[in-house]
């Protein structure tokens, strides 16, 4: 079995990216993956000690599907964020304070009637917490799907369901449908790279949005419970020894 293709996803909620590589690190997730994101106003997260809250406190595509039409670049190199959108393009730096003012301000005229405010009138902004991850999990992890169970799926429902509905970081070949559930508790190795499966991934809402029209025009929570008995899809997995990743890469059960 090997690594088909490899993605981070920068802003939570909004656009994948497809990667040749990346250089992993112990405890940490891809770098840059779920760097940023929009707190709503309504949401409590304490600025001064980020910790893991429910993705319901931000744009996210459960809550808000038309983040979907947004798409979204992060420049490594010049760590700058280019949007394209309804409402025009932006390039702005989610590194310092006017960059993230000025993308608070776009993304917030886009959300329109879908923000949020708290109770004593506070505004939604957009964060950048060195070294947080916005990631659904409460620890940093890799998200791995086997295409396999993905294909499995499908036929099921007799419909394709695009891969970017469950936004994994790999996606992988050669295995069998729903042999990566059989891995909770062991160790993969991906050349020099370990990690240890954690869990398998609940599925939510954000998978009946179609990534390319915004649409909630499936429903794979309820098609994975109806054919399958579960809502899952996917593994999550905790790096314990670095180093680089590339599509192609074997994976090995230690």
């Amino acid at each position: 079995m090997h690594i088909a293709s490899l993605y981070r996803y920068p802003v939570k909620g909004l656009t994948p990216e497809i990667l040749t590589a990346a250089q992993l690190s112990p405890g940490r997730c891809i770098p840059w993956d779920r760097a940023f994101a929009l707190k709503q106003g309504d949401a409590v997260l304490d600025e001064a000690n980020p910790a893991w809250i429910s993705k319901m406190n931000f744009m996210c595509l459960a809550k808000n599907p038309k983040a979907a039409l947004l798409r979204t670049r992060f420049d490594d190199a010049t760590k700058m964020l280019h949007i394209e959108g309804p409402d025009g393009p932006l390039t702005a730096s989610p590194l310092t304070p006017d960059g993230q003012a000025a993308l608070t301000a776009y993304f917030t005229a886009f959300l329109g009637e879908e923000t949020r405010y708290g109770s004593e009138g506070q505004a939604p902004r957009f964060h950048f917490f060195p070294g947080h991850s916005f990631c659904d999990h409460k620890t940093q992890v890799i998200s791995l799907i086997g295409k396999a169970s993905l294909a499995a799926l499908e036929e099921a429902v007799g419909a394709p369901r695009e891969a970017r509905r469950f936004r994994a970081n790999l996606y992988l070949e050669g295995t069998k449908p729903w042999e990566e559930f059989t891995w909770l508790g062991r160790t993969l190795a991906i050349g020099e790279v370990e990690m240890v499966v954690q869990e398998r991934i609940d599925r939510c809402a954000a998978t009946m949005v179609n990534p390319d029209t915004a649409a909630r025009d499936a429903n794979p929570v309820k098609e994975l419970r109806t054919h399958f008995g579960h809502i899952e899809l996917g593994i999550f997995a905790e790096v314990t020894k670095g180093g680089e990743i590339r599509p192609g890469d074997k994976l090995r059960l230690l």
